[in-house]
């Protein structure tokens, strides 16, 4: 029941990066990491106050009011999941999809780690009554299940998960006794933001479930790492806390200070990075919608995408081509894609997905345009599927998926 088929294989226990949003850096990001590269003296661990202040200020926004004795900050999400995971122990469990990060962390503390197969609609949320099943059947083989990893936005689907799904599986898994840790990197880069509205599990079920977000997934680059969790304000969660500040101090996982500044810029959202955030996400649900339509006028399959900078595709229907060109699994599919997309396209062995499915992550990124100028002009444009050079990125995409039929 752990892991997957592919796993002891080399390529699998490293990366893929999540997909970047493939734009320049906004120039007040850059002016604030800039005027605080002078700072020399280390942030504490769990973050300054000024970053703390900012990340409370933007979960207020959010409908989660949060002081900042209950954050978190560290330089970058696998740091702070790890620090999680030490923290909570037991054993975890994850929806199968899940973030190519995930399982490796666990992995790396020695933590046993479970997949629990989504329900139709979405990804990112375990389907309740599998969750529970396989709560009874770890705990009937001597397991001691004790955190669920989910994130409403998701990395690899692309898709949001609906209220009721959300509140179901949160309902099940505090019945069972488990702490949500709810990842939510992904939720300010919703398409349609008016249309679709990221549930925290933190709002249904405010004692038992910790936030972390990553600030590379919406508000600043990948480059600069830094993320925030969002502990429940309960007597039960100051020690965990406290253990999790204590691991990220042996770890020296600290946020540098200039990245601190820059960072809590983002998080304030003041008009520019708001703007930058919405557009970038319209832009990136604009081309993921056309590489959506691509991928099923070619006979494959792909849930609509909803947020992220992704869609996740099952070319099982390209089965026979694809063994024709010596394609047979997911390893083999990606690098494949690769070649022939130029750019990262992880199978979905990477995200749980076993390994003789013939699923691939495809970045919208690189649809965007081969330079700076370029992506600037994509962002800018009123309609970025007519510029010329995102057009041409169209159609060579739709090209490499018709030749596999």
């Amino acid at each position: 029941m752990q892991g997957t088929a592919a796993e002891g294989r080399g390529p699998v226990r490293y990366g893929p990066p999540a997909p970047g949003p493939s734009l320049p850096v906004l120039p007040e990001l850059a002016a604030a990491l800039g005027a605080a590269a002078g700072h020399t003296e280390p942030q504490p661990p769990g973050g300054g106050p000024e970053l703390r202040e900012a990340a409370c200020g933007y979960w207020l926004r959010r409908g989660l009011p949060t002081a900042p004795e209950h954050v978190v900050a560290a330089p970058g999400a696998q740091a702070l999941l790890v620090a999680l995971l030490g923290a909570y122990g037991g054993d975890v469990l994850m929806p199968r999809p899940c973030p190519a990060w995930w399982t490796p962390q666990a992995r790396l503390l020695g933590r046993p780690a479970y997949h629990v197969p989504t329900p139709a609609e979405c990804g990112g949320v375990p389907d309740p009554y599998a969750l529970l099943e396989t709560v009874r059947r770890v705990r009937a083989e001597g397991g001691t299940p004790r955190l669920l990893l989910l994130c409403v936005a998701d990395d690899p689907t692309a898709t949001v998960a609906p209220p009721e799904t959300v509140r179901e599986a949160c309902e099940a898994a505090v019945a069972e006794g488990l702490h949500i840790i709810s990842d939510e990197t992904w939720r300010d880069t919703v398409h349609r933001p008016h249309e679709t509205v990221p549930l925290s599990p933190a709002e249904m079920c405010p004692g038992n479930v910790t936030v972390l977000a990553d600030l590379g997934g919406a508000h600043t680059p990948p480059g600069w790492p830094a993320a925030v969790a969002r502990f429940p304000a309960t007597d039960t969660e100051v020690p965990r806390r406290a253990r999790t500040l204590d691991i990220l101090a042996a770890l020296g996982a600290v946020v540098a200070a200039p990245v601190a500044a820059a960072a809590a810029l983002a998080l304030s959202e003041p008009a520019p990075v708001a703007e930058r955030t919405r557009q970038a996400a319209a832009l990136h649900g604009r081309v993921a919608a056309a590489a959506h339509q691509a991928v099923l006028a070619a006979g494959a399959m792909a849930r609509p995408p909803q947020a992220g900078r992704h869609l996740y595709a099952d070319l099982g229907p390209f089965r026979a081509g694809l063994a024709a060109r010596g394609v047979t699994d997911s390893m083999e599919l990606e690098d494949y894609l690769t070649r022939r997309l130029g750019g990262p396209a992880p199978g979905g062995h990477r995200f749980g997905d076993e390994l003789g499915a013939l699923r691939v992550r495809l970045a919208t990124g690189p649809l965007l345009g081969a330079t700076p100028d370029e992506r600037l002009d994509s962002l800018a444009a009123a309609d970025p599927l007519q510029l010329p050079h995102v057009r041409e990125a169209l159609i060579h995409f739709a090209a490499v998926l018709d030749e596999l039929r």
